[in-house]
């Protein structure tokens, strides 16, 4: 995988031609199938291509299967974990996606890396997404989920659970 592939795909995606981007990473998978890079650029550009563009193709399982595959072969990668967080529940899969951010959110732990904005961010689309499956939020299924979403809100603003529970019951 060249340079030269990575900048050619990289002005395709922010010039909106994601089918381009996804040709391109699709070389990349042919050529170097252990590398990463390809499976990720190309999961990201169909994954932009669904969701921006509004098409039907790829179909999400092929999506996932890239992503999936990209992160077998960088496990430690937490662009890669937060990114098929993001489609998980994006296809609504919300225990996958909580998962994931879990996954995510332990992995920069240990490695000192901040993401309590993006774990915020999930909180938001989480809520979004169970709304959208139970807009009363009585399933009792979905409530590990909203405990979740809002652990990672209050984190997002600085708080633990315990310090924003006393901070909100206090007169």
């Amino acid at each position: 995988m060249s340079d030269e592939q990575i900048q050619q795909a990289g002005i395709a995606l922010s010039g909106g031609d994601f089918s381009a981007a996804m040709e391109i990473f699709d070389v990349m998978r042919s050529d170097e199938p252990d590398n990463a890079v390809g499976h990720y650029g190309w999961a990201e550009s169909a994954f932009m291509r669904i969701s921006i563009d509004m098409e039907d193709e790829p179909p999400a399982a092929l999506i996932m299967r890239a992503y999936k595959r990209a992160l077998e072969l960088d496990e430690e990668n937490l662009e890669y974990v937060s990114s098929f967080a993001n489609f998980c529940l994006d296809c609504g899969r919300i225990p996958m996606a909580i998962k994931e951010y879990q996954r995510l959110e332990k992995m920069a732990e240990l490695n000192e890396i901040p993401v309590e904005d993006t774990l915020f961010e999930a909180s938001r689309l989480i809520v979004e997404a169970i709304e959208r499956i139970d807009p009363e939020r009585k399933n009792p299924m979905v409530a590990p989920w909203i405990k979740q979403a809002l652990v990672w809100a209050v984190g997002g603003l600085g708080f633990d659970a315990e310090s924003a529970v006393e901070t909100l019951t206090s007169d």
